[in-house]
């Protein structure tokens, strides 16, 4: 198995994306920290994934990802279990308007979700990773959730697209300043999935139907393709990737 003897955080693991890719890194060996906002949630995945197993491979922790105490106490939380290996940065969200009508206090708060909460934790959890002495050779990656909105502004989500562009711009940064301690790091960016952030646009077949029409592929994704797309990226098959966005967009962007 991939990730086995391996520790992995991974932040908005409540539900998605990140709560299936907890569930894949889990099914290969990994102990999954699951961190979100919501304890109920984090609880609930948890216990799915653990009534698979003998063991406990999955352990919830709540935090808020956008506040530095928060994140500085899923450090503690994590390395309690053991060191980490994989950080997967998924925390996120977004609000609808235009830019001329967007407030500063919605513009703040959805960088703060999409794009100060992988810097804060990426900050954190790999200064830790940077000082823990291990094996020469030991892969370690972070991978960092980004969006097909980083490519091509969304209608009405301004500060999302921006927020997810600047990950992406992140993650080179990061992979640069970490790769001499041998932790990589990538970004996977999905287009339209079946997510919470996108449940209410797919309930309306119009919403729908113009996804299709957009998509080389003709249909929606879901959380599972994604996650083992980043369970790729966080796996010692990608040795050789850093500073590489990895855009799983259906082919929206080649129609």
């Amino acid at each position: 198995m991939r990730f086995s003897g391996k520790t992995a955080i991974i932040t908005g693991a409540g539900s998605g994306i990140g709560k299936a890719a907890a569930g894949k890194l889990a099914a290969e060996g990994a102990a999954v920290i699951l961190a979100g906002r919501t304890m109920e949630k984090l609880e609930a995945a948890a216990e799915e994934i653990n009534q698979l197993y003998e063991e406990q491979r999955a352990f919830p922790f709540k935090a808020d990802v956008t506040k530095e105490e928060d994140v500085n106490r899923l450090a503690e939380f994590a390395w309690s279990i053991g060191p980490a290996d994989i950080l997967i940065n998924n925390a996120g969200g977004s609000k609808q308007s235009k830019i001329l009508e967007t407030s500063i206090e919605d513009w703040d708060s959805v960088q703060a979700a999409n794009l100060k909460s992988v810097f804060l934790v990426s900050k954190i959890i790999g200064a830790r990773m940077k000082d823990t002495e291990v094996e020469s050779g030991r892969d370690r990656a972070i991978v960092n959730v980004a969006s097909l909105s980083g490519y091509k502004a969304g209608a009405h989500i301004p500060h999302y697209s921006a927020a997810k562009a600047g990950v992406i711009n992140l993650t080179r940064a990061l992979a640069l300043e970490l790769s001499p301690f041998g932790i990589r790091a990538n970004s996977v960016s999905p287009g339209f999935v079946e997510t919470p952030l996108t449940e209410a646009g797919l309930e309306n077949p119009k919403f729908t139907e113009a996804i299709k029409r957009s998509t080389a592929l003709k249909r929606v994704g879901k959380p599972e393709e994604i996650a083992n797309i980043i369970a790729f990226a966080a796996s010692a098959e990608a040795s050789y990737m850093t500073g590489t966005d990895l855009l799983a967009d259906g082919g929206w962007l080649i129609v």
